[in-house]
């Protein structure tokens, strides 16, 4: 692949440190690819975390209601999680161009490199929130309202890394909101099942990003950004523990409100949630953020564990 470069700056087609899918740039023309890194679509594992919690309360609820998983919603929350990664990312990165430009794993970002100005990020960052609100007209108008709930908590948390040690729980706030959503899409309204499910991805939420915040422990200090990955210190392996035994009783909790504790294979999603969950925590290795970008990536099979568990229960009815 050739590369163009621009002194003082990276690459147009350099793929970034975290990116995974590069077949993107090989299949597209340069002057997209900024776009393309601007919207993280070469990190899916962004928008993968942030469509989970719609799909566990989606199928929690189809579970409740006794009937299968609604194929049009799941599909649509996919969209729709896409499209609002993009635009949050765009709005991120515009906050957060200049302290990018102090960490070594961000200063490559497309608006902290210089290679999408500032103006054309938002006018990308507005034509994907156009994009995650066509998706939203989509459901009922109570699903509408309650989306639009989550915008407040996305636009201030990029100013929450320089004045709390917290800004993994703003973001366990922002990113687990599907964990409503899903279940408002079902029934219009919400209630027990739906709040337990959004404790649990928060809990969640919290835990694998203090483990992707360990990749960025080292420069955050000089750039002013703080984090539980700091706040945690030596112990982050039993703090992330914690938070995850949290996000597993929550989602318990959650089934049975729903009224299926005693599902067998919605409990053998759970289970399995469980399993992964603590051999991330294991493995947590404060000294090697490759470990760290590893296990927090890894957090998509456990979230889908979970998801195939609700999910199957839902079809399958009759085991109990």
């Amino acid at each position: 692949m050739t590369h163009e470069t621009h002194p003082g700056r990276a690459p147009s087609s350099a793929p970034l440190p975290d990116a995974a899918p590069l077949w993107l740039f090989r299949f597209t023309p340069p002057s997209w690819h900024p776009y393309i890194q601007l919207a993280r679509l070469d990190r899916p594992i962004g928008w993968w975390l942030l469509v989970l919690p719609c799909w566990w309360s989606s199928a929690l609820a189809s579970l409740a209601a006794h009937r299968p998983p609604h194929a049009g919603h799941l599909l649509l929350f996919v969209i729709g999680a896409i499209a609002m990664r993009g635009a949050g990312s765009a709005y991120n990165d515009v906050v957060d161009r200049h302290v990018d430009r102090l960490v070594e794993r961000t200063r490559g970002r497309p608006v902290a490199s210089g290679r999408v100005g500032v103006f054309a990020a938002k006018v990308f960052f507005v034509a994907l929130s156009f994009l995650g609100l066509a998706v939203a007209l989509c459901f009922n108008l109570f699903t509408i309202l309650l989306g639009t709930g989550s915008l407040a908590i996305v636009a201030i948390y990029p100013f929450m890394k320089r004045v709390t040690s917290w800004p993994q729980l703003v973001l366990g706030c922002a990113f687990a909101w599907g964990g409503l959503v899903g279940w408002a899409a079902a029934f219009g309204s919400l209630s027990a099942p739906a709040y337990w499910t959004y404790a649990a991805a928060i809990f969640w939420t919290i835990g694998y990003d203090t483990i992707y915040a360990i990749q960025d422990a080292r420069d955050d200090p000089a750039a002013g950004i703080k984090s539980t990955a700091r706040l945690f210190g030596t112990h982050v392996r039993a703090a992330v523990g914690a938070l995850y035994i949290l996000a597993v009783a929550a989602i318990e909790m959650a089934l049975i409100a729903a009224g299926a504790g005693t599902h067998l294979l919605a409990q053998a999603g759970i289970l399995g949630f469980a399993l992964h969950l603590a051999w991330q925590v294991r493995r947590i290795d404060p000294a090697s953020p490759a470990r760290a970008l590893q296990l927090f990536r890894s957090n998509r099979n456990a979230g889908l564990i979970l998801f195939a568990g609700l999910a199957l229960a839902a079809v399958i009815p009759a085991i109990a």
